[in-house]
């Protein structure tokens, strides 16, 4: 009867461990959205840096994105305008990816009266940019070529995601997936 005992008590106990195998298989997903997130820019016309964790402990960091908001002003007017989380994570992916290191800013949030001004003397301008509404960027990573940081944006199929070669940037947003530029 003890032998009995001792190996109900063992299938007990397997049982058990057994029915943690979903939440322990979980826990490496769970811990990948709990673990910061972390940025680091350069902004091209200002010269200035920001290196913030926008995201901890599954959650964003209001101050972080407050300072990125900043960083990613319209430079031209100061204008400050919220940017979407969102396209701050496919950049945390890209940077993943690429392994590089500091985003080159080149344009981020643009007010309507920026646009339409680089409308008039630039070729390429949307009319209702993403970038109006803080949803797109255009960067360069450094330490990796602009083709090779083209390639790996479009392998993630997130947004749209533009190559500019002669202007030597990418185009990053968060609209429907589409892509245009050479390749």
């Amino acid at each position: 009867m003890k032998e009995n005992h001792s190996v109900n008590a063992r299938r007990r106990t397997l049982a058990k461990g057994l029915g943690l195998l979903p939440l322990v298989a979980a826990a490496p997903a769970r811990a990948a959205r709990q673990a910061p997130r972390t940025l680091s820019f350069y902004h091209t016309h200002t010269g200035e840096r920001l290196t913030a964790a926008y995201y901890e402990r599954g959650a964003y960091v209001p101050d972080a994105l407050q300072a990125v908001n900043w960083l990613l002003r319209d430079f031209r007017t100061e204008t400050v305008h919220v940017i979407d989380p969102h396209l701050l994570d496919q950049l945390y992916a890209l940077n993943a990816c690429c392994g590089g290191r500091s985003f080159e800013v080149i344009s981020g949030y643009r007010s309507p009266q920026t646009n339409a001004m680089l409308r008039h003397t630039t070729n390429g301008v949307a009319t209702h940019s993403l970038h109006i509404e803080g949803r797109a960027i255009d960067i360069r990573l450094e330490g990796c070529d602009t083709a090779r940081l083209h390639r790996a944006a479009l392998a993630m199929a997130r947004g749209g995601v533009g190559f500019y070669p002669r202007s030597d940037f990418v185009h990053l947003d968060t609209g429907r997936f589409r892509t245009w530029g050479a390749a």
